[in-house]
């Protein structure tokens, strides 16, 4: 059975996205089959990844909100060898959507995954920026939880709300779930601030906090326009390096999937 990861953080701009789109395409040119979940209604991660969305293809609102087969959502690319399930900005709308149901309208994107999980080894799912009933859901369906921290002043200050969030849902409607593990982002090894960010984190989180960290990284920043992985986009860059690195971490530390 495949194991469902979150990757969120309320703070935009932490590299969330980014860390989705190349765990998600680290695992699967490892060989491992991976389903990645756009779940933000930006719709970042399928761009990014350089799946188009043609005006009859369904996308995970469809599947969550529009009675649609999930499998019929899913579609499948060469490079990076993995499934999407895409989203657009018709996700927007999803919360008020979603308020209006009366019964488990927490578990909308549980029940769905539910349906294909064994098909996969991996599902990776990028959360929207936001503490609404879309990330509620997302950590609701998932087994475990990756939080992007960058390594910035205040850098832990958001991370608390999520916090929160993650021991409501525990609570209310997903007891399993846990923090999967926190990824130091945009770190600079010349400045002091992001050794103190580091030690900082691994004060609170010990060793849930990754040996990895991302760098900061100009390639990180131009694959995405170019719809690529950065595998895809400069295979000998650090950032690729960085998240080869992060991508056999999570491996070591799930050997049973």
């Amino acid at each position: 059975m495949g194991k469902i990861i979150a990757i969120a953080n309320q703070k935009g701009g932490v590299g969330k996205t980014t860390t989705a789109i190349n765990l998600a395409a680290g695992l699967a040119y490892l060989n491992k089959r991976v389903l990645m979940v756009d779940f933000d209604p930006q719709g970042n991660a399928t761009q990014g990844i350089g799946h188009t969305i043609l005006l009859n293809d369904y996308t995970v609102y469809d599947a969550l909100l529009g009675g649609k087969d999930i499998k019929e959502c899913i579609k499948t690319m060469k490079r990076p060898p993995l499934d999407i399930l895409p989203a657009n900005i018709n996700l927007a709308g999803a919360d008020l959507e979603m308020v209006k149901i009366e019964n488990d309208r927490e578990k909308l994107l549980k029940r769905q995954l539910a349906k294909i999980k064994d098909a996969y080894d991996f599902i990776i799912v990028d959360c929207p920026p936001s503490l609404g009933l879309l990330n509620t859901n997302a950590l609701s369906a998932a087994d475990s939880v990756m939080i992007p921290v960058q390594c910035e002043y205040y850098a832990l200050e958001g991370v608390t709300q999520l916090l929160q969030t993650i021991r409501l849902v525990q609570k209310l409607f997903n007891p399993n779930l846990r923090i999967e593990g926190v990824l130091l982002t945009m770190f600079d090894r010349r400045t002091n601030l992001s050794e103190e960010v580091r030690e900082e984190v691994h004060s609170h989180f010990k060793e849930k906090t990754y040996k990895t960290f991302i760098p900061r990284n100009i390639k990180l920043s131009e694959a995405p326009s170019q719809g690529k992985s950065i595998f895809d986009y400069d295979i000998n860059s650090d950032g690729a390096k960085a998240y080869v690195s992060l991508t056999k971490e999570v491996l070591n530390n799930n050997q049973e999937v």
